[in-house]
């Protein structure tokens, strides 16, 4: 069972308007695509107070009769090798292990299921019915970038993300500080326990929950950490800018790296650009996967959509 959750009227359309300015971005005691850090400086603009929710998106849907990526049937020319018996419209679904399983194989607890979509999250027979407020999910970057040029607004850039994430505060590994659950507070929507198979839900959520039922970070935001995986406008790069140690040298607005250059080295038959993934998810545990960071990062293929991945977006000035 789910907290009770009564909606703030201000997270209804509200959007949050950030100065801009400078900020030492990425981590160095975490994962190597994190580093180096560097200062970074981001002009002013305006973001989602919380990640775009199942009731925004169905209005979009309502309202232009988008049909997302996960409902639609996959292009064989796309995906050389392609299986008959994969040929379905469907979406990844995250199942826990019945038992202790190793960490290094992610085909253990996520499946392509059929049927899964943003209306139906866990696979047919499933539903949204109580999930209004939630974080929509199943959205790959067409989906987002649909949503957002309707809304007349746009996907945040890596920087401008983890600048809003931030909250205004530096050098800390949180968006909250450098304690994970302070005084054994849950600061975020990420797994306690271990994963995959045991969640001791310490925050009481099993999977996603209704946008701002965790505190606000410095800026105002919810849910900038955890609860979804969220898209950035930006091609996937593992090499950043090198250290800028003078306010006079902040790298400007930085972008992602380039389509060709974002493909899955460890998947060279398959040329699908990825895009960054900023703000971990649910199913961040510390024993797998400690991306409930500001400075986390992730590459995702730009088809793909999941059960945790979701996205808000900016206006700029």
């Amino acid at each position: 069972m789910g907290k009770r959750f009564v909606r703030p009227v201000a997270l209804r359309d509200g959007m949050i308007a950030l100065p801009g300015g400078e900020f030492m971005m990425g981590a160095e005691n975490f994962y190597p695509e994190e580093s180096p850090v560097r200062r970074v400086r981001v002009a002013p603009f305006q973001i989602d107070v919380a990640p775009v929710t199942n009731r925004q998106f169905h209005d979009f849907v309502e309202a232009t009769g988008y049909v997302t990526v996960a409902e639609m049937m996959p292009d064989p020319k796309d995906y050389p090798g392609l299986l008959p018996e994969m040929h379905f419209a469907g979406s990844l679904v995250f199942r826990k292990t019945s038992a202790p399983v190793g960490t290094g194989d992610h085909r253990r607890w996520w499946s392509f299921e059929a049927g899964a979509c943003w209306r139906h999250p866990l696979g047919p027979g499933s539903d949204i019915a109580e999930l209004w407020d939630h974080p929509v999910v199943h959205i790959a970057w067409k989906d987002a970038q649909a949503y957002a040029k309707w809304a007349k607004k746009s996907l945040p850039t890596e920087a401008e993300y983890e600048f809003a994430a931030r909250g205004g505060l530096s050098g800390t590994d949180y968006a909250w500080g450098d304690e994970l659950a302070p005084d054994g507070r849950m600061m975020a929507n990420y797994w306690q326990g271990q994963f995959p198979h045991q969640n001791d839900c310490l925050d009481g959520w099993e999977r996603t929950s209704p946008v701002g039922s965790f505190p606000p970070n410095g800026y105002g935001l919810y849910d900038m950490i955890g609860n979804v995986w969220e898209w950035t406008n930006d091609w996937w790069s593992a090499s950043k800018e090198p250290l800028s140690g003078k306010s006079c040298c902040a790298i400007d607005n930085p972008r992602g790296g380039t389509l060709r250059n974002s493909f899955d080295p460890g998947q060279p038959q398959i040329k699908i650009g990825r895009k960054v993934l900023k703000g971990g998810s649910h199913l961040c545990a510390v024993n797998y996967c400690q991306r409930f960071r500001p400075a986390a990062r992730h590459p995702e293929m730009i088809d793909t959509s999941t059960s945790h991945i979701g996205f808000r977006c900016v206006v700029r000035d």
